[in-house]
């Protein structure tokens, strides 16, 4: 674990006493914004402020009265897991108008509050910059008129302003993620996984309309996460003769025994002469030409419904927290900022230059300069789009670039959900280079015995939205079989090789790259990709497949918690899979509230079990009477999930009783999420796009021969970008015995879960976002985006 920092700046310099902190909701609900109101509320109260809800939105505000309460930390229990938002939102004319907005400067100096949380899309948070910068003007109007004291101008003088944008569309520029999206992607892709059985057994075709009436992100990602055969959205306009395009594309797909279609349109989607492209118009044109059985579903406010997926969970605790500090560090000169999510970064921009850069892509889009306005709407959409464009046009074999190189893809190690989406994205984004791609069976083991074929692109349809490992995959490490490997290289003439997996692909390929002396076969570039339920591979902050089992450990947890809702006085003992790794259960227990985490990480002893115990004694007491404690499996060898579960059983005798869940293999099941699919897909097309450079700068004299660091790299999401790394650099920064990275990012998460379930810590703020702008937070062209 990192040792402690000297120079870190801890939370108790930045007290909250004597101030006040107001939350709202305003413009279109989106799941996680209650988490967000959780957030503040707990890190307001924590801090010694007093913290204020504001019920539907600026309304309220201007309204008064019983919309603007006190919070207390109990009444925003049991928010984090529904979906809208439980204040209320609503469109207010009255905040527009100069009145509106004095009544609400009154209300809010009634309540002595000069810290306001805005939680909305950008026609919220420009309203409430207006309102700020208007602040000193309101309060002499209201002095005029003797509505408040005079004293009371300097006593409240500056209004802070900290936005957090909940926008299910994802059409803010400057976060890579807004709260709200990564659910309403949960909830188009479940409809498309239904559909997609439906849809089989009829050879029917579908037309699914889903919600960006200005922003194409919900089309684009979801086509990308279900493999849809077409995608229409504002930001894309086709080009004149599209109609025989798609129809020829579709026939095509027939004619290669696909026994579905599946078609995404935006509702705002429309073509290069500015005319509205509709699901019907659609459904006529497949109908009328090809006679193909059809159907239409508009999903509507289903994507706003439900609730918030774990990455929503947690960017809006993290946001709702980082919107407190923000809001005690700012002075009478700072500017209104927003909260913004870049790469895996929490980071403050001013709030005004993202409303601008939001406003200046419509301007690009009504002045049909559509390459600007998907540049403006920054590097994640950015990168989606150009992965769908290298995955949409499957080429003639003669329009092909002839490579003469052939690429091998395994998986190794245990099954991840988002494997099938990466190999699939491998094999099609290889075939597009020109290279032949081979499938090798059942990882480092199928190798050695010959289980390798060719994979055709019609080989992977239908792969993106597969759990598991269709390919097969085992955790046998090459070292001993190194001739029949190399052997097996020669036969086939593999120039390049790329492996998706965890620690056992990582260890593999070390092993592969340390026997290059002795075997020249294995001089070939290589590249592993990160796909571990555990995320535990050194070099990347997140793996394939480790969203997916969140959500399987969130989704079981709400259920878990309704349970305890009945019976009262309940503590749930919950263990979850990760090897010494304790990010599932860390992050997950943010995600689903709990109320403490046990890790191999953070090593704890008996006295730290008694203070938890203590701590949900306590609990019992006030009008949250259920307990929900997480503890990774091999947190420590002898207080196992048994012995903690008898100890709070003992120790809590007549307060509480206890019940323990091991969650085991359910976490490597199921569907991927639209999260495990889009990045599978994405990273495996930059992988690919690395191997054909590579290839081309060591083929040499008619042979390809690579034998230094930089060819054998892990492809990884570091802070703000991907990055590939030599796995012999990486070597330093793992713990071989523990078999997880020696420095861990989310470690930090640990005191906002604590601080969130009610634990007086120190909290680091020193990392916390500097006021940075939009322009500043754009990478190098060079580097990649990982956020969906």
């Amino acid at each position: 674990m990192a040792q402690p920092d000297t120079k870190k700046i801890f939370f108790e310099n930045l007290s909250g006493a004597g101030k006040a902190i107001a939350v709202l909701t305003s413009g279109g609900d989106a799941q996680g914004m209650n988490a967000a109101v959780r957030a503040v509320v707990r890190m307001g109260i924590y801090v010694g402020a007093k913290v204020y809800l504001i019920h539907e939105g600026y309304q309220g505000m201007v309204d008064g009265g019983e919309n603007i309460k006190e919070a207390t930390w109990e009444g925003v229990s049991s928010m984090l897991q529904v979906g809208g938002t439980v204040i209320g939102s609503a469109r207010c004319k009255d905040f527009r108008s100069h009145e509106g907005r004095l009544k609400a400067a009154h209300n809010l100096v009634r309540h002595g509050i000069t810290n306001l949380c805005v939680i909305g899309g950008d026609g919220s948070l420009t309203g409430a910059n207006l309102f700020r910068e208007e602040w000193s003007g309101l309060l002499a109007e209201l002095v005029e008129q003797g509505l408040i004291e005079a004293d009371a101008v300097q006593k409240y003088s500056a209004l802070h302003i900290v936005g957090m944008v909940g926008s299910i569309d994802n059409d803010f520029c400057g976060t890579d993620m807004t709260i709200g999206t990564d659910s309403a992607l949960h909830r188009i892709i479940e409809v498309v996984d239904a559909i997609m059985t439906t849809a089989q057994s009829h050879q029917r075709t579908f037309v699914l309309e889903v919600m960006g009436r200005h922003c194409g992100y919900l089309a684009l990602v979801s086509a990308l996460a279900c493999g849809a055969d077409w995608v229409f959205f504002p930001e894309m306009p086709p080009e004149d003769g599209w109609e025989d395009n798609m129809c020829q594309k579709l026939s095509e797909n027939r004619a290669d025994k696909k026994r579905l279609n599946i078609i995404i349109v935006a509702e705002g989607a429309i073509d290069c002469r500015n005319k509205a492209i509709t699901p019907d118009y659609i459904k006529d044109l497949v109908v009328g030409r090809l006679g193909l059985d059809t159907r239409v579903t508009i999903l509507g406010h289903v994507q706003r419904g439900g609730t918030p997926s774990a990455f929503d969970r947690i960017l809006a605790s993290r946001m709702g927290v980082e919107a407190v500090v923000a809001l005690l560090e700012a002075s009478a000169d700072t500017p209104a900022c927003v909260v913004s999510l870049v790469g895996n970064e929490a980071v403050r921009l001013p709030l005004m230059e993202c409303v601008q850069i939001t406003q200046e892509v419509q301007k690009a889009m009504d002045e049909k300069n559509f390459d600007e306005a998907v540049r403006l709407r920054g590097r994640s959409f950015e990168h989606n789009l150009s992965t769908y464009r290298l995955l949409a046009s499957r080429k003639a074999d003669s329009e092909l670039p002839n490579s003469s190189f052939n690429v091998a893809v395994l998986n190794v190690g245990a099954p991840a959900a988002g494997m099938n989406a990466a190999v699939r994205s491998a094999v099609r984004v290889g075939i597009t280079e020109g290279h032949k791609m081979f499938a090798v069976n059942d990882g480092f083991e199928g190798f050695h015995k010959g289980q390798i074929k060719e994979i055709k692109w019609g080989d992977v349809g239908g792969w993106t939205g597969q759990g598991g490992s269709l390919l097969g995959t085992k955790r046998t490490l090459p070292g001993k079989h190194l001739d029949k490997i190399a052997e097996q290289m020669r036969i086939h003439n593999i120039n390049a090789l790329l492996v998706i997996g965890g620690f056992e692909a990582y260890m593999g390929l070390l092993e592969l790259s340390s026997a290059r002396d002795k075997y020249s076969e294995f001089c070939v570039p290589m590249v592993m990709i990160p796909a571990t339920v555990s995320n535990n591979i050194p070099g990347s902050d997140l793996s394939i497949g480790s969203d997916t089992a969140l959500n399987a450990i969130t989704d079981t947890c709400d259920r878990i918690k309704q349970s305890a809702s009945g019976t009262k006085r309940r503590v749930f003992i919950i263990e979850t899979m990760g090897g010494y790794c304790g990010y599932l259960a860390t992050v997950g227990g943010l995600a689903a509230g709990a109320d403490a985490v046990y890790i191999f990480e953070e090593p704890f002893d008996i006295r730290d079990l008694q203070t938890n115990v203590e701590h949900l004694t306590h609990k019992m007491k006030t009008s949250i009477q259920r307990g929900l404690v997480l503890r990774n499996e091999n947190c420590n060898e002898n207080f196992t999930t048994d012995f903690i579960y008898q100890l709070y059983s003992e120790e809590g005798r007549g307060v509480f009783d206890c019940r323990k869940n091991i969650l085991g293999h359910m976490q490597q099941g199921g569907a991927p999420s639209p999260f495990d699919r889009n990045f599978g897909t994405k990273v495996a097309a930059k992988a690919i796009q690395w191997i054909t450079r590579m290839l081309k700068e060591s083929y040499k004299g008619g042979i390809v021969f690579a034998n230094s660091e930089e060819s054998v790299c892990l492809l990884g999401m570091r802070r703000r970008a991907m990055v590939f790394q030599p796995l012999a650099q990486l070597q330093g920064e793992t713990d071989f015995v523990h078999r997880i990275p020696k420095d861990q990012w989310w470690l930090k998460l640990r005191p906002v879960m604590k601080i969130l379930a009610k634990y007086k810590i120190d909290y680091d703020v020193s990392e916390s976002g500097q006021l940075e702008h939009v322009t500043q937070v754009r990478p190098k062209e060079s580097d990649f985006s990982a956020c969906i």
